[in-house]
C-alpha cells in the first residue's frame, strides 16, 4: 500500500485534533495498520511519514488499540510521521507535525502515549515546544522523560528552563536536573554527579 502526502493542508488542520473529520489519506492509513495481514500494516507504517501531520491525532489514538501489533504498527507510523517531517529543508511540514504533537501531549492520552510524543518533540521540536515538556518536570510519572527531552533541545530556552527547573522541582529530583545542567555545560557543584560518588567502601593498605 502506497500513501500519498497530503500537500498544502498540514497547517491547517494542526491543533485540531477534537474534528471527528479526517483525510482520505489518513483513512487509507488506519485502516492499512488495522489490516490482519502483517505486511499490508508494514507497508502502511513504513509510509505513513508521507501523511504528515494531518496523521498524528488518529495514530494517537491507534497507538491504543486492544491488538498489541495494531497498537505497536501505529507507534511506527506516528514516528515515521516526526521523523519524515524533520528532513531538510521541511520546515513547514516540521512545524505542523510539531503543533500536532504538542495538541496531543496537552490532551487527556495515557502516558505511554505522552512518553512517546515527548521524545519525538525531542527529536523535531524547538523552542515551542521547550514550555510544554519543562511543564511535566512536575509530574512525578513522566518528569524523568521530560527531563531529558528538555535537554536534547538546543538552545537557549531549554537551558533556561532546566536551571529554573533546579529551583522549582522537588529536592529528589533537584539531582537529576543538575545532571542536565552538566551535559549542557554548566557547573553545578551544590549538586555533586552521583555518577562520581563511590558505589562502596575503598580502603589502601600501607606497603
Amino acid at each position: 500500500m502506497t500513501v500519498s502526502r497530503l500537500a498544502g493542508i498540514a497547517l491547517a488542520t494542526a491543533g485540531t485534533e477534537s474534528s471527528t473529520e479526517t483525510s482520505p489519506e489518513v483513512d487509507k492509513l488506519i485502516a492499512a495498520l488495522r489490516d490482519e495481514d502483517e505486511i499490508v500494516r508494514t507497508n502502511a507504517w513504513v509510509a505513513a511519514g508521507e501523511v504528515g501531520a494531518p496523521a498524528v491525532g488518529p495514530l494517537a489514538d491507534l497507538m491504543l488499540d486492544a491488538q498489541p501489533e495494531v497498537a505497536r504498527a501505529a507507534k511506527r507510523a506516528l514516528w515515521q510521521v516526526a521523523r519524515h517531517s524533520g528532513r531538510p529543508g521541511a520546515e513547514s511540514d516540521k512545524a505542523a507535525v510539531v503543533a500536532a504533537l504538542l495538541t496531543v501531549l496537552a490532551g487527556e492520552r495515557p502516558d505511554a502515549v505522552r512518553r512517546e510524543v515527548m521524545w519525538m518533540l525531542s527529536e523535531i521540536g524547538g523552542d515551542e515546544s521547550v514550555a510544554p515538556l519543562a511543564s511535566l518536570l512536575s509530574t512525578a510519572e513522566l518528569r524523568e522523560d521530560a527531563r531529558m527531552c528538555v535537554e536534547r533541545i538546543p538552545g537557549t530556552a531549554s537551558l533556561d528552563a532546566l536551571k529554573s527547573a533546579l529551583d522549582s522541582v522537588p529536592q529528589d529530583f533537584k539531582a537529576n536536573i543538575a545532571e542536565s545542567l552538566r551535559k549542557r555545560g554548566v557547573e553545578v557543584p551544590e549538586f555533586p554527579s552521583v555518577k562520581l560518588a563511590p558505589s562502596r567502601a575503598t580502603s589502601v593498605q600501607a606497603m
